[in-house]
């Protein structure tokens, strides 16, 4: 019975990484973004933020992103790309743009790579934000 158990436990484990992976914007979707004048936003806590961010990113909290949003993202049709520190925050935040008006949000998942897309969107001479 504990095998059955762990076998659904590894299953659902794997089933939410997947879907994670699969709610990430692709490297070349997120450059096109970026050259057509894509807000890149941080949704970690502002400590987060403080203690490191993308160059040019604006922190705009999950917890208060629909409050914050239509004051710090006033154009619904500017794209704009989300990410936190793992890609799980910033898939909740690119569901709740959507539902909030925005026609054009992609999760760019992880600060890792966050930093990676717009610092090769610099390197490149795009205009990255």
């Amino acid at each position: 019975m504990d095998w059955i158990f762990a076998m659904v436990v590894v299953a659902v484990v794997a089933g939410v990484f997947a879907l994670k992976r699969m709610s990430l914007v692709s490297a070349d979707r997120a450059q096109a973004m970026l050259r057509d004048g894509a807000l890149v936003v941080d949704v970690r806590n502002p400590d987060e933020f403080r203690g490191g961010s993308v160059p040019g990113a604006i922190n705009i909290p999950l917890s208060e992103l629909e409050s914050d949003a239509p004051r710090k993202l006033p154009d619904k049709t500017r794209p704009v790309l989300v990410h936190c520190l793992s890609g799980g925050r910033s898939a909740f935040a690119q569901r709740k743009l959507k539902r909030l008006g925005y026609a054009q949000v992609a999760n760019l998942g992880s600060f890792g790579r966050a930093a990676a897309m717009v610092g090769q969107a610099r390197q490149t001479g795009r205009r990255p934000l």
